[in-house]
């Protein structure tokens, strides 16, 4: 064990404050979303706020929500970029990049597919809004997984740190992994 820890030393780089701001915006997010789609709920704070309209008020939450998460994937990039890479992450093609890129596509499929299926006010939160889908959805990307929203995110996450060679992205993919599983929790 002392051998495998002195040989990789300097895999993550706990000096750089953007490793913990990224790691931040990570856990912000959903926390954020969740506390505003209960107060919804609740109290209907949202919809007053834009005059009864709720259909408004949920776009105006996924507008946000969306470019929280834009930002956030932002700060991921760039903690990414002052951080060290590992030999083992970068040497193999097949690691550094059939298996990010795989990684980053079916994540992507996944988001944007089950984006699809539910239409924006099903994506982020309408229902806490009052405007409820038909029917729930069954079909793909549904019918792999319960969360794939979640799960597609993850992936793409892990995917960018392997593409980066970045053991810090790793660290950071999972406390998206660990993060999204609270959320979930909430949500259910």
């Amino acid at each position: 064990m002392a051998q495998f820890l002195s040989s990789n030393q300097g895999l993550i780089d706990f000096n750089q404050r953007s490793l913990y701001i990224s790691a931040l915006a990570i856990a912000f997010n959903p926390t954020f979303w969740n506390i505003v789609a209960r107060r919804e709920y609740h109290g209907k704070l949202l919809t007053r706020l834009f005059n009864g309209d709720s259909q408004r008020a949920c776009y105006a939450l996924a507008l946000t929500i969306f470019s929280l998460g834009l930002f956030r994937d932002y700060l991921f990039e760039r903690a990414l970029r002052h951080q060290p890479s590992s030999p083992l992450l970068i040497s193999s093609p097949l690691i550094s990049v059939y298996l990010a890129y795989t990684l980053i596509a079916l994540g992507n499929i996944l988001v944007l597919s089950s984006t699809w299926a539910l239409g924006i006010t099903g994506t982020y939160l309408g229902d806490y809004f009052g405007i409820l889908m038909d029917e729930p959805v069954t079909s793909f990307p549904f019918n792999v997984t319960g969360a794939p929203m979640y799960y597609g995110s993850t992936m793409s996450f892990f995917g960018t740190a392997l593409l980066y060679g970045r053991p810090a992205g790793l660290v950071l993919a999972t406390e998206v992994l660990c993060v999204y599983w609270v959320a979930l929790g909430f949500e259910e």
